[in-house]
C-alpha cells in the first residue's frame, strides 16, 4: 500500500497493511527542535540547523530524508502564518537554550532579558507589548497575559476578539491550494490541514499571542470562572469563533477540494491528569453544538475526516464527541485517569480512529529505558492496531532532552511490528 491509501484505510476501520505512522505533520504530534537535531545524526542524517516550523513549541521541521528513513505516512498542511503572526518564511539563523541552532521566520522579533529569558513580539511588531516568554534555559514560549483589566459593566465579545479569529485572505488560499496541489500530486503522503479554527477556549489561543492588543477576558483563570458568571460573553465569544469558523471552512474547501484526507478543527484541551477541566455539562451546553455544527458541515460538504485533539482525562467527554461527529481522536493520553488503553479501544474502537497513544512523553519516553519504551510501544501497537482505526504517534510532542536511544527503540519497535516480527 502507498501512504495516502495507508491511512485512508486506518480512517476508515479497515485494516492496512501495516500501521501507519505520523511524524511531525501537526503542531501536536511533532518533535522539539533541539532532540531533531540529535536524533538527525544517530539516524546517519547530516547535522544541520532545524526549521523551527511552529515556534510557540519550538517545534522542528521533519525533511524528506528523515521521513523516508523512518516510513512517515502523513504530512501536514501549516497555515500561513505562525502562532506568533509570522509568515514562515525568509528563515534566518537563531540559537536555542542549549545552543541548538535552528531557522526562526524572517518576521520573528525577540529581546533577550537581563534574566536570560527571552521575549517574543506578536506579529514582529516590537513597538507593542511582547507576547510570549521563553524562559531561561527553557524550551517552549509561554503566553503572557497582556489584556488590560477588564469590567464587568464593559464586556463585548465581538469587540473583544474581532482580531484573534480572521478570515483567510485570498493571498493564504492560494498558497495553501499551490501548497496542497504539489503534495498531493508529487508525494504519496496523506494530508492533514492543520485549521484549528474550532478551538472553543483554548489556552494556547485565548491569550492571543499574534493580537498586538488583546483585551477582554483572557486570562485562564478568569475565562473559566466566566462558564458560570458571564456565560452569555463565553457564548457570544464562540458564536463570532463559529461563524468565522464555517467561513474558513468554506474557503478551505474552494482552495484544497479532495486533496486532504482529514482537518483538524480543534486543539483546545478539556481534561486534566485526573478529571475534566469543566463539568460535562457545560461542555454539552456550550461547546458540543459548535462542534457538531462544524464536524456536520465538513461531513455533509467533504469527503475529509475531522480531526480533534484533546489532551487529559476525557472518558466521560468521549460519547458526546462521537454524537458531535468527531472521526479522529489526539493524542490519546492513556496516562490520564480513565484512559486505559484497552478500555479505550474495546469501547470506542469501531467510533474513534486514535491517532497517538503510542508511548507516554511524560514518563516512559523520556525517563525510562529503551527496554521500557519497547515493551510500551509494543503493547500500544498490539492493543490499538487490530481491525484499523490507528495511526502512530506519540502522547503529543517529543520533548527536549528527549535520550536519542528512547526515540531509537520507539521506531525499532514499530518497525519491527510492521514488518511482521510481532503480531497483535
Amino acid at each position: 500500500m502507498k501512504s495516502r491509501e495507508r491511512v485512508q484505510k486506518a480512517l476508515n476501520h479497515e485494516q492496512p497493511d501495516r500501521v501507519p505512522l505520523d511524524f511531525g505533520a501537526t503542531g501536536q504530534t511533532g518533535i522539539s527542535a533541539s532532540t531533531l537535531y540529535r536524533l538527525r545524526p544517530a539516524l546517519g542524517l547530516p547535522q544541520k540547523p532545524i526549521t523551527v516550523i511552529e515556534p510557540f513549541q519550538m517545534l522542528g521541521e521533519v525533511e524528506q530524508d528523515l521521513r523516508d528513513l523512518l516510513q512517515v505516512d502523513v504530512i501536514g498542511l501549516w497555515n500561513p502564518l505562525n502562532m506568533m503572526g509570522v509568515a514562515n518564511r525568509g528563515w534566518k539563523p537563531w540559537r536555542m537554550s542549549d545552543g541548538t541552532p535552528v531557522l526562526m521566520a524572517g518576521g520573528f522579533a525577540w529581546r533577550v532579558e537581563a534574566d536570560g529569558s527571552v521575549l517574543a513580539f506578536p506579529q514582529g511588531d516590537t513597538s507593542v507589548a511582547p507576547s510570549l516568554k521563553l524562559p531561561a534555559g527553557g524550551f517552549f514560549f509561554d503566553n503572557l497575559d497582556r489584556a488590560p483589566a477588564w469590567s464587568e459593566d464593559d464586556l463585548d465579545a465581538r469587540r473583544d476578539f474581532r482580531e484573534l479569529f480572521g478570515t483567510l485572505s485570498d493571498e493564504d488560499a492560494r498558497q495553501l491550494e499551490s501548497e496542497s496541489r504539489r503534495l498531493y500530486e508529487e508525494t504519496d503522503y496523506a494530508l492533514i490541514m492543520n485549521f484549528g479554527g474550532g478551538g472553543f477556549g483554548d489556552a494556547a489561543t485565548l491569550p492571543g499571542p499574534w493580537e498586538k492588543n488583546p483585551r477582554g477576558i483572557r486570562g485562564l483563570e478568569d475565562w473559566y470562572v466566566a462558564h458560570l458568571l458571564h456565560r452569555n460573553y463565553i457564548e457570544e465569544v464562540f458564536g463570532l469563533q463559529a461563524e468565522i469558523a464555517l467561513k474558513n471552512l468554506q474557503i478551505l474547501r474552494q482552495a484544497l477540494g479532495e486533496r486532504i484526507q482529514l482537518i483538524n478543527i480543534s486543539g483546545a484541551d478539556f481534561g486534566s491528569q485526573n478529571g475534566e477541566l469543566i463539568s460535562p455539562e457545560l461542555y454539552r451546553a456550550l461547546y458540543k453544538p459548535h462542534h457538531k455544527a462544524l464536524n456536520d458541515w465538513v461531513h455533509a460538504r467533504t469527503g475529509w475526516k475531522t480531526h480533534f485533539h484533546c489532551c487529559g482525562s476525557i472518558a466521560r467527554l468521549l460519547d458526546d464527541f462521537v454524537e458531535a461527529g468527531v472521526d479522529v481522536l489526539n493524542p490519546v493520553q492513556c496516562s490520564a485517569l480513565g484512559m486505559d488503553a484497552q478500555t479505550l479501544k474495546t469501547r470506542y474502537g469501531g467510533k474513534l480512529v486514535f491517532w497517538g497513544g503510542g508511548v507516554d512523553t511524560q514518563h516512559t519516553l523520556p525517563f525510562g529505558t529503551p527496554q521500557q519504551v519497547r515493551s510500551e510501544v509494543g503493547e500500544r501497537l498490539r492493543v490499538f492496531s487490530p481491525g484499523g482505526g490507528f495511526v502512530f504517534n506519540t502522547i503529543h510532542n517529543v520533548l527536549a532532552r528527549t535520550p536519542v536511544e528512547n526515540l531509537l527503540a520507539m521506531f525499532a519497535e514499530l518497525l519491527e511490528f510492521n514488518q511482521g516480527g510481532k503480531k497483535a
